[in-house]
C-alpha cells in the first residue's frame, strides 16, 4: 500500500476464511457443506412430491442454504487463484469445489423428477401458496427446461463427467493462460509481463509502444495456441454431444435460456446494432489521420486519443466513483464507498495476476469483491465503476430467497454498464476543461465500439466456430481465421491489421458456465443504454425505479421485466433503435469538439 494512501488496494479475504488456500476453517468449511449435501441427496431422493407445501418449502429452504454456501467456496476459491496464478493449492481447492458443484447440481437433477411427478393442476396450486409464491418464478422454469433434457438419471452422469471433462478443459485454459509472460522493452531492458499488465500496455497512449507490445502479445499467445485450441475444441465437442443427447441442435438454446431471452429479442438487437453502427467508422477516419496513419490497427481502435493529464491514483479513483454516483443515487455512493473502506476490492498492479476484471459474491456475508489491475488510466476508472454497478446490484438482490438471486448474465452487465455510464456522463456534465470533456466522451464512444463492434465480433465468431465444430476440430490456422473474418465483419473492414489470436487471449470463449459469453455485454450495455434515457428524462426519482427493477432481475424474462417497468417490447426494433442511437449520441459531440481542441499527446 501507498505511503499515505487512504484507500488499501488490496483486498482482505481473511475475513471470510484466515489463511488463504491453507485456511484451517476453509478446510472445515468444505468437509462441512460435502456432508450435508450427501445427507441432502438422500433426502432429495426418498423426496415425495405429493407432500404438502410446507415439505416442499422446507426441503428448498435446505437447497437454497446449500446454494449459498456452495456460492460462498466458489468465490473464495476463484479469488484466490485470481490474485496469484501460482497458488496451486489454489487451483487444487477450485477442483474441489467444482466436484461440489457438480454434486449440488446433480441435487438439482435428482429433484427434476419430483418437479414432473406433479401433475399440472397440482403444481400450479403449488406454486400460488405462501409458502413457495416467493420463489415461483425460478421452481417454474427449472419445471419447464427439464422437460427439455435428457431424464434425470443422465443428466446427473453428465453432470459428473463434466467435472474432468468439460469444466477441466476451462481450468486448462486458465492454468496456461496464467503462466504466459510476454517480453517487453522496459527502460533498456527487457520485462516479462503477465498477461493482465501487458493488457494495461496495450493501452499505452503511445502508439510505437502499443505496437511493440501487441507484436510481442500476438507471439506469446501462438506460443500456447496448440494447447489452448485444444481445449476449445475439446470444450465445444463436449457441449455438442450434450446437446445432441438432450435433442438440441441449436446452439444458443442453451445461452438463450440462461439469459430468459427469446431468440427474436437477440435478432432485433443485433439488427439495430448492424444498420446504425457505422457512424462509429467516421471516429476511426478521425483518429487515423490523428495518428498520422491510413487506416488505424487492432491495438488503436479501443485506446483513447484523448488523455487526461497524468495518472489517476486509486484514491483519486475511488473519491471520484463515489461522488458520481452520488448525483445518481445515495445508496450507490454508499455502496461504493464501503467496498473501499473495507477493501473489498483487488486493484494492486503486480506480477502473477489473472487478466481481467470480475466482481463475484460472497452470499454468507452479503459482501462482494472485485478484482481488476488498476493502472491510473481513465479506462481502470471505468472498470471500477462498471464492477461497482454489479456489487451494488447484488446487494439490492441480498434480501430476497437465494433462488430469486439468481439473474441472467444480460440483466447483470446492465447494472454494470449503467453505473459505467453514471460517471461518464456526470464527469462530462462537469468537466473542468474541453480536453477533459473530450477525454470522457471519447470513453463513452470507445464503449459503443466495444458493445457494438468488438462484441459482435465475438459472437460471430461463436457462431461460426459452432457450426464448423460440429464437423470436427479446428486447427489453430482454420481458428485464426474464422477471428478475422468476425473482426473484418463486425468492423466494417475498416482496420489495417486485426487480432487473429483474439479466441485464444480472450477468456469468455473457455467459461463453462456461462456458454456464448458476449452478446449479454451488448444487450446490457444496450438496455442500459435505454433506462439512462429515461433517467435523464426523469430526473432523480428514476433512482428508486431502477433499483426495484434491478430487484426483479431473477424473477422475469428480459421481456417481462422490459413490460413492467419500461413498457417497452424487446423483440420489436423501436426500443432498441432508441438505444443505439443514445449509445451513439457522444459521437457527434466528440467530433464537433475534438475539431476545436488538439490533444496533448
Amino acid at each position: 500500500m501507498v505511503v499515505g494512501a487512504r484507500y488499501n488496494p488490496t483486498w482482505d479475504l481473511d475475513v471470510f476464511f484466515p489463511g488463504g488456500s491453507r485456511s484451517p476453517q476453509f478446510e472445515a468449511f468444505l468437509t462441512g457443506l460435502a456432508a450435508d449435501m450427501d445427507r441432502l441427496q438422500q433426502e432429495v431422493r426418498g423426496f415425495d412430491p405429493g407432500v404438502p407445501a410446507e415439505r416442499w418449502a422446507a426441503l428448498l429452504d435446505a437447497l437454497q442454504d446449500a446454494g449459498a454456501r456452495l456460492g460462498q467456496a466458489g468465490a473464495f476459491t476463484f479469488c484466490l487463484a485470481s490474485q496469484d496464478t501460482t497458488d496451486e493449492r489454489a487451483r487444487l481447492l477450485m477442483v474441489r469445489v467444482g466436484e461440489l458443484r457438480a454434486a449440488y447440481a446433480n441435487l438439482w437433477t435428482d429433484l427434476d423428477r419430483h418437479l414432473l411427478a406433479v401433475p399440472d393442476e397440482a403444481w400450479r396450486e403449488l406454486l400460488v401458496r405462501p409458502e413457495l409464491e416467493p420463489v415461483a418464478f425460478p421452481l417454474d422454469e427449472r419445471r419447464r427446461r427439464a422437460r427439455e433434457r435428457m431424464e434425470p438419471a443422465l443428466e446427473s452422469l453428465a453432470s459428473a463427467l463434466s467435472v474432468d471433462g468439460y469444466h477441466a478443459w476451462g481450468d486448462l485454459y486458465e492454468l496456461v493462460a496464467g503462466r504466459i509472460r510476454v517480453p517487453v522493452e522496459e527502460g533498456g531492458r527487457t520485462v516479462h509481463l503477465s498477461v493482465g499488465q501487458a493488457a494495461n500496455r496495450l493501452e499505452d497512449p503511445d502508439r510505437a509502444v502499443r505496437a511493440a507490445v501487441f507484436d510481442r502479445w500476438e507471439e506469446a499467445w501462438a506460443g500456447e495456441a496448440e494447447v489452448i485450441a485444444a481445449a476449445l475444441n475439446h470444450l465445444a465437442g463436449f457441449r455438442w454431444q450434450w446437446y445432441r443427447h438432450r435433442g438440441w441442435d441449436d446452439v444458443l438454446k442453451e445461452p438463450l435460456d440462461e439469459n430468459r431471452m427469446q431468440r427474436a429479442t437477440l435478432e432485433a438487437m443485433w439488427d439495430a446494432v448492424a444498420r446504425r453502427r457505422d457512424a462509429l467508422l467516421e471516429y476511426f477516419r478521425w483518429k487515423a489521420e490523428r495518428l498520422g496513419v491510413e487506416r488505424l490497427a487492432w491495438f488503436d481502435a479501443h485506446v483513447p486519443v484523448f488523455q487526461a493529464q497524468g495518472k489517476v491514483t486509486y484514491d483519486e479513483a475511488a473519491d471520484f466513483v463515489i461522488e458520481q454516483f452520488g448525483r445518481f443515487s445515495e445508496d450507490l455512493a454508499a455502496l461504493a464507498r464501503r467496498a473501499f473502506t473495507q477493501r473489498w476490492i483487488e486493484a494492486e498492479d503486480r506480477p502473477n495476476k489473472r487478466a481481467g476484471g470480475f466482481c463475484t459474491s460472497f452470499p454468507l456475508d452479503r459482501q462482494s469483491r472485485i478484482f481488476m489491475t488498476f493502472g491510473g488510466t481513465a479506462s481502470n476508472v471505468g472498470t471500477l465503476a462498471h464492477e461497482l454497478g454489479h456489487a451494488y446490484h447484488q446487494w439490492l438482490m441480498d434480501e430476497l430467497p437465494v433462488l430469486v438471486r439468481d439473474y441472467p448474465m444480460s440483466l447483470a452487465e446492465t447494472a454494470s454498464t449503467f453505473a459505467e455510464r453514471v460517471v461518464t456522463d456526470a464527469a462530462i456534465r462537469h468537466a473542468p476543461d474541453d480536453t477533459t470533456r473530450l477525454a470522457f466522451l471519447e470513453q463513452q464512444v470507445l464503449d459503443a465500439v466495444s458493445f457494438m463492434m468488438n462484441i459482435h465480433a465475438r459472437f460471430l465468431f461463436e457462431t461460426a466456430f459452432y457450426e464448423r465444430r460440429r464437423q470436427g476440430p479446428l486447427s489453430v490456422a482454420e481458428l485464426n481465421q474464422l477471428m478475422e473474418d468476425a473482426q473484418r465483419r463486425a468492423y466494417h473492414d475498416s482496420l489495417a491489421r486485426y487480432h487473429p489470436y483474439f479466441w485464444a487471449s480472450k477468456l469468455h470463449f473457455y467459461a463453462t458456465d456461462a456458454p456464448f459469453y458476449n452478446f449479454p455485454y451488448t444487450f446490457g450495455f444496450l438496455f442500459s443504454s435505454g433506462l439512462y434515457a429515461r433517467a435523464r428524462a426523469e430526473g432523480p426519482s428514476f433512482a428508486k425505479r431502477y433499483a426495484a427493477l434491478l430487484q426483479d432481475t431473477g424473477r422475469m424474462t428480459v421481456e417481462e421485466l422490459a413490460r413492467k417497468h419500461l413498457g417497452a417490447d424487446l423483440t420489436k426494433p423501436a426500443f432498441w433503435e432508441e438505444a443505439v442511437d443514445t449509445a451513439l449520441a457522444p459521437l457527434a459531440e466528440f467530433l464537433r469538439l475534438a475539431g476545436k481542441v488538439a490533444p496533448d499527446r
